[in-house]
């Protein structure tokens, strides 16, 4: 372990190895990184610790400068562990890099499957005893860290003292097919509210995809950016911000050159930057993956329930003469062309689509039999997680408390998260 400090922090490295698959604990074994953050003043106190699961699938846990956001607020009763979790951060990493390690692309999509939210939670309760002394913890769980902390309530209870969850209440029984059909709607509603924010950028918008359809042009990444990779920018309009950052990115379009208007330098960084899966690709192989439980493969449901909703198609937008409708969080099997990140994965990613034997994340029995305190804050209209999936799952726990509120997007443990984490402690403690 390697201690160091930041200002009014100090922080711990730890790595830990766990099985790749916890029902072979001979197999193969992979590495964990966690970081144990503690208010300095308080570093040599016995206190609760609390796991931090961060949303994705595939994003490492946040790396917080001192006490940014919520930290400063859990610091000040808690031991933190900031879990990179499997494949993902200092953990051992899953890219297009690594895969070929483990064989050829079926090999790849076997070992690909060991890192959905059951094997997380199994990581998560491998190493509890090895830091609480056998005491459960308290988890907060943001986005699909709250769908693992759905699946620890289903299946490892014991090792929980509370659970707080950020816009991370998934449905217990709905297909990706479902999940995507509910999702679509909201996003145009995202869509129609920057329109209405921004008027000026709806032209904006079509001169883009009209330049993207006809030039194709290829990044300095060696991204290929077509009009449906320009619509995927639409992911940014769930955060409590991305309305004004998508603006700021258009308004920066174009420049005049000697053969007329180009996409500019700073719009194509800016873009490859948003765009780019380098840091992440478990988020594109998985993304789908998350909502499998059955026998019916996920088999790129976002792009095929695309399709009942024209708005979104962009050949049909830009024949016609209405507004550029933008995606927003869903993966297509188109990513895996124009993705340098993820062009070696494509193979895999089919077979993954098309696996057929996911297992059951969620318990509802168990669920309905909860003792666990649980609160959960839904944003009422979340762009990324289904409101009243969210609200029909809190019913189907015992005991769990919601904060519904309209004052944060999907990111609000992120830019409202003292005044967040504050109130779901409260309501996990009954004192609100």
């Amino acid at each position: 372990m390697t201690s160091y400090r930041q200002p009014g922090v100090v922080l711990t490295d730890h790595r830990f190895t766990v099985p790749l698959d916890h029902a072979d604990p001979s197999g193969e074994r992979i590495e964990l990184f966690a970081r144990e953050v503690v208010a300095s003043a308080r570093a040599e106190a016995d206190l609760p610790w609390l796991v931090y699961l961060e949303g994705g699938p595939g994003f490492g846990a946040r790396r917080f400068i001192g006490r940014q956001a919520w930290l400063g607020r859990a610091l000040e009763e808690f031991r933190v562990l900031l879990l990179d979790q499997r494949g993902t951060g200092l953990s051992t990493p899953v890219n297009r890099q690594t895969l070929p390690l483990h064989g050829g692309p079926e090999q790849q999509a076997g070992y690909l499957g060991h890192f959905r939210a059951d094997s997380i939670v199994r990581d998560c309760e491998t190493i509890r005893p090895l830091l609480t002394g056998g005491a459960p913890w308290t988890v907060l769980g943001q986005s699909f860290g709250g769908f693992c902390a759905t699946h620890y309530l289903s299946t490892a209870p014991e090792g929980l003292e509370t659970v707080l969850i950020t816009g991370g209440l998934p449905s217990l029984d709905a297909t990706a097919d479902e999940v995507y059909r509910a999702a679509y709607p909201r996003v145009a509603r995202k869509v129609e509210a920057f329109y209405a924010r921004y008027p000026q950028d709806i032209g904006a918008a079509r001169r883009i995809a009209e330049y993207l359809a006809e030039h194709r042009p290829v990044l300095p990444t060696g991204y290929i950016l077509t009009p449906e990779a320009f619509q995927s920018l639409g992911i940014m309009l769930g955060g409590g911000d991305g309305s004004h950052q998508l603006h700021y990115l258009l308004e920066n379009a174009f420049v005049r050159t000697p053969k007329g208007p180009a996409l500019s330098d700073a719009f194509q960084e800016s873009v490859a930057t948003a765009l780019s899966y380098a840091g992440h690709p478990l988020y594109a192989v998985l993304h789908e993956a998350i909502y499998g439980q059955d026998s019916r493969p996920t088999q790129w449901a976002a792009e095929r329930v695309r399709g009942e909703f024209a708005r979104f198609d962009a050949a049909k937008t830009l024949a016609g003469e209405g507004p550029l409708y933008f995606t927003g969080e869903s993966i297509h099997p188109w990513h895996f062309d124009s993705d340098p990140a993820l062009r070696p994965l494509r193979e895999a990613a089919e077979l993954v689509a098309a696996r057929a034997d996911w297992s059951p994340l969620y318990d509802p029995a168990r669920l309905a039999a909860n003792e666990v305190p649980v609160a959960a804050a839904v944003y009422h209209d979340d762009m990324y997680v289904d409101t009243e999936h969210s609200l029909r799952t809190a019913r189907a726990i015992r005991g769990l408390r919601t904060w519904v509120t309209d004052e944060y997007e999907h990111d609000g443990l992120r830019a409202g998260g003292p005044h967040v984490l504050d109130r779901l402690l409260a309501l996990v403690r009954d004192e609100d």
